[in-house]
């Protein structure tokens, strides 16, 4: 479930310029004000993963250079989701300390992820990234080479799903 916000039109443009990215930046700050334990916020993350992930694959024949973007924004909370998790400590003091995640941080936690829980989780990353760079900023990708990675970015969260599944069973 989700809901819509209105903000004025010039913070709107302000935080564009600047590149951010407002969804993102909104879960973040009610995720740290909410003070939400690591697993609330880990079954937020993934449940905005899985929404993305739906998005992007409804989007592929439309609109490749968008289904791009929310298929990289799906892996991008799935291993959003996989650090906290794991309390990969050294990361998220240092989003916490920066107000924000880049792209380091994602890398950085997408190998620990990828050690920790499964590989696939790290190749589903490198995808998506691909698909971020040469499918949504570059615009080069179509319908179909888009395709040939959502099986990846499925696949890593479904591992995550089957990580958090183990956790609660013991």
């Amino acid at each position: 479930m989700s809901t819509s916000i209105s903000i004025p039109l010039k913070l709107y443009e302000r935080l564009k310029k600047e590149g951010v990215d407002i969804e993102a930046l909104v879960v973040d700050l009610l995720v740290e004000r909410l003070n939400l334990n690591p697993d609330e916020a880990t079954q937020i993350r993934l449940e905005l993963a899985e929404k993305y992930l739906k998005e992007g694959v409804k989007l592929v024949d439309k609109d490749p250079v968008q289904a791009s973007e929310k298929l990289y924004k799906a892996a991008e909370e799935c291993i959003k989701a996989a650090a906290t998790h794991l309390n990969l400590k050294d990361i998220l003091a240092r989003v916490r300390r920066r107000g924000r995640w880049v792209l380091a941080d994602l890398e950085k936690a997408a190998r620990a992820a990828g050690k920790k829980i499964s590989e696939d989780i790290y190749i589903g990353w490198d995808r998506a990234n691909y698909l971020h760079v040469w499918g949504f900023h570059e615009a080069k990708l179509d319908a179909e080479d888009v395709k040939a990675r959502i099986p990846y970015i499925e696949k890593m969260v479904e591992k995550l799903k089957e990580e958090l599944g183990k956790r609660e069973h013991k």
